[in-house]
């Protein structure tokens, strides 16, 4: 059962790197740094954004207006975080960097 909850935090893991990169590459284009005619950012976007919206858009839609600013992410990553705790603090999984 141990494994199951370690593939669990791994993916946990790499769906906060993913919410990162999201946040990162939207930041590049909203300041032109990198621009979506470009394919293959036009690709890593969309997929990005097909990874990240299913969780993203139910947050988003309960989240107060902020004027523009997307506190989305920043909750998302606080709740993976507080999961990723609670089964390190019950024993589901082994402590941090194991």
């Amino acid at each position: 059962m141990q494994s199951l909850f370690l593939l669990l935090d791994t993916i946990l893991s790499l769906y906060t790197w993913i919410i990162i990169i999201s946040v990162v590459l939207s930041w590049l284009v909203a300041f032109n740094v990198v621009n979506t005619s470009n394919r293959f950012i036009a690709i890593v976007g969309d997929i990005i954004w097909r990874l990240t919206e299913p969780v993203m858009g139910p947050v988003r839609r309960m989240l107060p207006n902020m004027g523009g600013i997307d506190l989305s992410p920043l909750v998302v990553l606080l709740l993976i975080f507080l999961l990723r705790n609670l089964m390190r603090e019950y024993g589901l999984i082994g402590p941090v960097g194991i």
